[in-house]
């Protein structure tokens, strides 16, 4: 699946997250990318994800959709998401194995929330899964006083905001 046009977004090397963590080796280890209007990821459903055979758990491709929601939220807002409700509609099986890729992007928000969109394609193109998903979007220092490290957040902000500038 092609890439062009796409710029990396780095990730916090310690970060143990099921769905993007590098230091997570039983997780999805998603790796993020924008084209300035999107958040995409390109990965394939591990085998011990399975929910039939060769087929994706459901539950794994509504993770996939989670993260990459909440990713354009950390991306186009610069606030930490939390998910408050997600709609999902499985249109077609998602093979494991199989390269993917999920996409992302903001809907509407108004500063405190947003609705956010996200879509999983297969290999030719056809659209796998998508949601809907409305996110509280939360400051560093809120996330600070509930006892919320923040160090990862603080590191992805300051670069997105290099990737966001040197892209203007």
């Amino acid at each position: 699946m092609d890439r062009e046009g796409y710029t990396y977004l780095p990730n916090v090397e310690s970060n143990r997250c099921f769905g993007c963590g590098p230091a997570n080796p039983s997780g999805l280890q998603m790796k993020y990318y924008t084209d300035g209007k999107s958040v995409a990821s390109w990965l394939s459903v591990p085998s011990h994800m399975t929910g039939w055979r060769n087929l994706a758990h459901g539950g794994i491709l509504a993770t996939i959709l989670d993260e990459i929601m909440g990713r354009s939220v950390i991306y186009f807002a610069s606030k930490v998401p939390m998910t408050k409700s997600m709609e999902i509609e499985f249109l077609s099986p998602v093979i494991t194995g199989v390269e993917i890729k999920a996409e992302g992007k903001i809907i509407r928000e108004d500063g405190r929330e947003a609705l956010v969109q996200g879509v999983i394609f297969n290999a030719a193109g056809e659209v796998c899964a998508r949601s809907k998903g409305r996110f509280g979007l939360y400051t560093l220092d809120f996330m600070k006083k509930k006892g919320v490290d923040t160090e990862m957040y603080e590191q992805w902000f300051e670069e997105m905001k290099k990737i966001r500038a040197a892209a203007d």
